[in-house]
C-alpha cells in the first residue's frame, strides 16, 4: 500500500503534470478561464487517466508490442466517448464550456504518457493509483489557474461574487461590511480572462513553485541537511521540472560556492598524507607481517592445531578377526602424523631461515652508496701510504749510496791505487 501512496504523492506534489513536468498545456490554457471549467476538465481527464490505466494494466500481456500505441489510443478513446455521453446526459452546461477539448482528451499527452511509462509495465492497483494521483495533480493544477484568472479578471470564485462592487459581503454588517465595501473598490482586470491573462498567471505561479523550491534547498545546504533531488547541480539531465530550466541549479551552486567553513569543519576534514609518512606506515607493516610470519609456533599452538584425520579414524569400527591387521594400520597413520609433523617443522624452519637470509641480504643491500664511499677512502688511504713508503725508501737509497762513495774515497786516499 506504500507504492499506492507514493503514486498519490507524486502526482499531486513531486511530479505534477501542469507545474512540474508541463504537459497538457493546450487544456490548461484553454480551459481555464474560470474555476468550474477547470475544475470540471481536470476531473473528467482524471476518470479518463483511472479507466484506461486500469484497462491497459490488465491487458498488459495481451497486447502486441508493435501494436502498443493504436491499442491504448482505442482503449482511451473508448473511456472519452463514455464520459462525454455522461456529460451531455447530466451536465450539459459544463459540456458546452468544455466544448472540443473533450474529444481531444483522447490524444493528451498526460493519459498516453502514463499509458505507456507506467500502467504497461505495472500491476493493476498501483497503475490505478497513478492515473489516479496524475489526474488529481492535473485538477488541482487548472482548478487554481481558473480560481485566479476568475478571481483577478471577474472578481468572483465558482460564481460567488468577492471583489469588485456587489460583492457578497457587502450584504453583511459590522466589519464584515465594512471589509465588503473595500473589496468593492476593485476594478477587475479583464485581459486575465483573456487568452493572454492563462500564459501570465501561469508563469507567475511556477516562477512562485520555483522561487520556494530554490528557497528551501539553499536551506537544505545551510543547516547540512540532504539537498532535494531536484535541486542538485548534477540532476538536470534527468529533471522532469521543465520550467527550471538551470535556474535551481545555479542558485545552489552558488550557495554552495559561497557557504562559509567553520573551524570545526575544518577540524573534522581529513588532513592529506606526505609521501614520507605513507612509506614510514608501509615499512611499519611490513616489518610487522615478517615478525608475524617468522615468530615459531609455540607448544600450546600446536597442541591446539587441528591434526589431520587419518584414513583409520574415518572408516568404522574393526571387526575382532582384523586386530592385527588394525593395529598395524594405525601404527602406520601414527608414523605418518609424526612424518608430516616433522616435514611440517623442517619447512616451517626452512622458511624462518629464508625469511632471516632475505632480512641480511635487505639489510646488506640497503646502504650500497654508504659500503662504496668507505671503499673509495680505504683505496685513498692506501695509496698515499704507499706513496709515502716509495719516498722514504728512495731517500735512504741515496743516503746509502753517499756514505759508500765517501767511504771509498777514504781508502783510496790511505792506500793509493790498487
Amino acid at each position: 500500500m506504500g507504492k499506492c501512496t507514493e503514486r498519490l504523492y507524486n502526482g499531486i506534489v513531486k511530479e505534477n503534470p501542469t507545474f512540474v513536468q508541463m504537459l497538457g498545456m493546450c487544456p490548461t490554457l484553454a480551459v481555464t478561464s474560470s474555476a468550474i471549467n477547470g475544475a470540471g476538465m481536470g476531473l473528467t481527464t482524471t476518470c479518463i487517466l483511472v479507466l484506461s490505466n486500469f484497462m491497459i494494466s490488465a491487458l498488459r500481456k495481451v497486447i502486441p508490442d508493435k501494436v502498443r500505441i493504436p491499442s491504448f489510443i482505442v482503449i482511451i478513446a473508448s473511456f472519452v466517448t463514455i464520459i462525454q455521453f455522461l456529460l451531455q446526459a447530466y451536465l450539459p452546461s459544463l459540456n458546452d464550456s468544455l466544448g472540443l477539448y473533450i474529444p481531444l482528451i483522447v490524444v493528451n499527452c498526460i493519459i498516453l504518457g502514463r499509458a505507456e511509462a507506467y500502467a504497461s509495465k505495472n500491476k493493476v492497483l498501483p497503475s490505478v493509483f497513478d492515473g489516479l494521483g496524475m489526474g488529481l495533480g492535473f485538477t488541482v493544477g487548472l482548478t487554481l489557474i481558473g480560481m485566479f484568472r476568475e478571481l483577478l479578471g471577474k472578481g468572483c470564485i465558482f460564481g460567488f461574487q468577492i471583489l469588485g462592487d456587489g460583492n457578497r459581503l457587502q450584504n453583511s454588517s459590522g466589519i464584515v461590511k465594512a471589509i465588503g465595501n473595500v473589496f468593492s473598490l476593485y476594478t477587475p482586470i479583464t485581459i486575465l480572462v483573456l487568452a493572454p491573462g492563462a500564459f501570465f498567471v501561469l508563469a507567475f505561479l511556477i516562477a512562485f513553485i520555483n522561487k520556494r523550491n530554490a528557497k528551501k534547498a539553499a536551506e537544505a545546504l545551510a543547516n547540512g541537511e540532504e539537498i532535494p533531488a531536484v535541486c542538485k547541480p548534477d540532476s538536470c539531465a534527468g529533471c522532469i521540472n521543465a520550467a527550471c530550466c538551470g535556474k535551481l541549479t545555479a542558485a545552489t551552486a552558488a550557495q554552495t560556492v559561497s557557504k562559509p567553513v567553520s573551524v570545526a569543519e575544518k577540524a573534522e576534514m581529513p588532513k592529506p598524507v606526505n609521501a614520507a609518512e605513507k612509506a614510514a606506515a608501509s615499512k611499519q607493516v611490513n616489518a610487522a607481517e615478517k615478525a608475524a610470519a617468522t615468530k615459531p609456533a609455540s607448544a600450546a599452538e600446536k597442541a591446539a592445531a587441528p591434526k589431520p584425520v587419518s584414513a583409520a579414524e574415518k572408516t568404522e569400527a574393526p571387526a575382532p578377526e582384523n586386530k592385527a591387521a588394525d593395529d598395524k594400520s594405525e601404527s602406520g597413520a601414527v608414523n605418518a602424523e609424526k612424518n608430516e609433523t616433522v616435514d611440517a617443522e623442517a619447512k616451517a624452519e626452512k622458511t624462518s631461515k629464508a625469511d632471516e637470509s632475505s632480512e641480511v641480504k635487505a639489510d646488506n643491500n640497503e646502504a650500497p652508496a654508504e659500503k662504496a664511499a668507505e671503499d673509495k677512502t680505504i683505496k685513498a688511504a692506501d695509496e698515499a701510504n704507499k706513496n709515502l713508503d716509495e719516498k722514504t725508501v728512495d731517500k735512504d737509497s741515496d743516503i746509502k749510496l753517499k756514505e759508500t762513495m765517501a767511504h771509498i774515497k777514504t781508502k783510496k786516499g790511505k792506500g793509493g791505487k790498487r
